[in-house]
């Protein structure tokens, strides 16, 4: 959720986007405003891209773009492949935005030295929570954008990158952003919104200090880094573990905006395709227990980037199983039509958080499977998924482990995306939240509030 302040009426229809889990803006002027800043920022510290020096990492990248054949053409020919009209070819002040891939690389080496930080435009103030997808929006929604972010030998230098973005992630350096300036983190928009996200869907008026682990009175509120401020942790008193002596009640793992509940899901299904169907199989990286869940049920929720992102144990059990499978990191599905030629072909501009079921079954994503004490549950599975740069999971149970509902399982770094709870089909469940309504309030559901009771 990115709340933007001034009126509304004065915007183009095309700025308007729905940006599911809020990680890039609702209004794309605020998205065009911070590219158009970084795009600045970077021609004033390095000149043209190609003088540009960039750090080790992304002088890689640079060497395998230009030294793999179809690679090259992929890069070269995402950028050829976005409409040249608006809202694609300029932003709202005439500027150009990302040209080629030399000059990608470039505002890639700008965006290294910072972590996300607000925009202070007081007419549409808001914030880009994941910028390396903000600067392949377009792109990686063409043909050859949708070949390249699916191209292994790209994602192995994705992971790469997103790697050491994430040790700086970790700096003191990184820390900056969180003071209360008008573009930090603890400045009065952001903390505005940081807390209304945190109390809406408990209808609370908790403070930052009440709601999660902090103190106060140090400089911001005692985080050493971005990255400590994102894996924060959430007291007891402000989400308290739902009937915790009662093993028919299920829990929200995560802190998330209802997506979908599926029922008789099957193994092997097209994923990729318009409506994204879940495929147990694929999601589950081809684990032996995944024939356990054919024909089961699947619920589905996302976070913002304003959220709270450790993973929280469902029911009280035994970890059998917990590993992360690497996979993609950019790759959305290719969904728009070509067949009224170029100047009729518009770029799906939800990005990956418009792409939540595809994403279930090829982004990078930790799995857990977990043996409920209750036999009415019986086998069950954890799936927390990440996207754009939010691809970092870290599990923090191990197998053989025993776990009480509403203890931690792990956490996403650098936030997360979304997560599934996956049920066999033996097990049967009732009263999951209203997902009509939860979409249409824009709203969260609490981590470790009941979400379901087994039958």
């Amino acid at each position: 959720m990115v709340h933007q302040h001034g009126d509304h009426h004065d915007i183009p229809t095309h700025s308007l986007v729905k940006r599911i889990g809020g990680w890039l803006p609702t209004d794309h002027r605020i998205h065009h405003e911070w590219l158009s800043r970084t795009i600045d920022r970077a021609h004033k510290r390095s000149g043209p891209p190609e003088q540009t020096k960039l750090i080790p990492v992304l002088r890689e990248f640079k060497e395998l773009i230009e030294g793999n054949a179809r690679i090259y053409m992929y890069f070269n020919q995402m950028w050829d492949e976005v409409p040249r009209r608006p809202p694609y070819n300029k932003d709202p002040t005439g500027k150009s935005q990302i040209r080629d891939y030399k000059h990608m690389l470039a505002v890639l080496n700008e965006v290294f030295g910072r972590a996300p930080e607000w925009t202070d435009a007081a007419a549409h103030a808001g914030m880009v929570g994941v910028p390396m997808a903000a600067i392949f929006d377009y792109a990686m929604g063409t043909p050859s954008g949708h070949a390249a972010f699916l191209d292994p030998d790209v994602n192995k230098m994705l992971k790469k990158i997103l790697n050491e973005w994430g040790r700086y992630l970790k700096t003191p350096e990184s820390a900056e952003v969180l003071g209360d300036h008008s573009a930090g983190w603890f400045g009065e928009t952001g903390y505005k919104d940081l807390m209304e996200v945190a109390n809406t869907p408990t209808k609370t008026s908790f403070k930052f200090e009440e709601m999660y682990h902090c103190d106060p009175s140090k400089k911001h509120y005692g985080f050493t880094s971005w990255d400590d401020f994102f894996t924060r942790k959430i007291t007891d008193k402000s989400r308290p573990v739902a009937s915790p002596d009662d093993d028919k009640v299920v829990v929200n793992s995560c802190e998330s905006r209802p997506y979908c509940v599926a029922n008789n899901v099957k193994l092997r299904d097209r994923f990729w395709v318009k409506g994204q169907p879940y495929s147990v199989t694929d999601m589950l990286a081809h684990d032996p227990l995944a024939e356990k869940f054919a024909r089961g049920t699947i619920y589905q929720a996302f976070l913002s980037a304003l959220s709270y992102h450790r993973w929280h144990a469902p029911v009280s059990g035994t970890i059998r199983r917990a590993f992360v499978e690497d996979g993609t990191y950019f790759s959305e599905p290719l969904m728009f039509d070509q067949s009224g030629g170029e100047d009729k072909v518009d770029i799906d501009t939800k990005g990956i958080q418009g792409a939540l079921g595809y994403l279930t079954a090829l982004a990078t994503r930790a799995v857990i499977f977990i043996e409920a004490d209750n036999p009415k549950i019986g086998l069950m599975a954890f799936i927390g998924v990440g996207m754009d740069e939010v691809s970092t999971c870290e599990i923090t149970v191990k197998e053989g482990q025993k776990v009480k509902k509403g203890e931690e399982l792990g956490m996403f770094h650098f936030g997360g995306s979304t997560y599934c709870l996956m049920f066999r089909k033996e097990t049967r469940l009732k009263g999951w939240p209203d997902i009509g309504k939860y979409a249409e309030a824009n709203e969260n559901y609490p981590v470790r509030g009941a979400l379901a009771v087994v039958e």
